[in-house]
């Protein structure tokens, strides 16, 4: 007989718990979902959740998180947004947030031509990473 198929989308807390392990029976439920799913979806927004969680809440280095993260991209059975989670750990490498990244990436894949923040830092890393991004003031001055 076949393996059962289980197809699944984690919420962040399974990614969470899946990382950091605190919870020892839930972090044993997470380890077993992460193992015996056949098709693990993680969306962007958990995975933009769970990099706040982990920096904001356990205070984890930023290297450690982009690390953890891209593990997920090494488990042919997770179904996830491999770019968006790329360009969320490199932010996070050069001192930014893992959504900041993420954001840029997804609203370029979906046709956006320029990301726009009040964050120059986002705005500044984007432009390091050969994204075009602007400040409000700049893109409404353009038009």
């Amino acid at each position: 007989m076949g393996r059962r198929t289980i197809k699944i989308t984690i919420d962040t807390n399974i990614l969470v718990r899946f990382f950091i392990e605190d919870d020892p029976e839930q972090a044993a439920q997470a380890r077993a979902l992460m193992i015996k799913g056949t098709r693990i979806v993680i969306p962007l927004p958990a995975l933009c959740e769970a990099a706040w969680v982990l920096r904001r809440g356990y205070r984890l280095p930023a290297a450690d998180i982009a690390d953890q993260l891209e593990r997920l991209l090494l488990v042919e059975t997770i179904v996830i947004d491999r770019q968006a989670l790329m360009a969320g750990a490199a932010f996070l490498r050069a001192g930014g947030d893992f959504a900041d990244g993420a954001i840029a990436t997804d609203g370029r894949d979906k046709g956006g031509e320029v990301f726009v923040s009040f964050d120059r830092g986002a705005v500044n890393r984007w432009r390091r990473m050969g994204g075009n991004a602007a400040e409000p003031t700049l893109v409404l001055s353009a038009g």
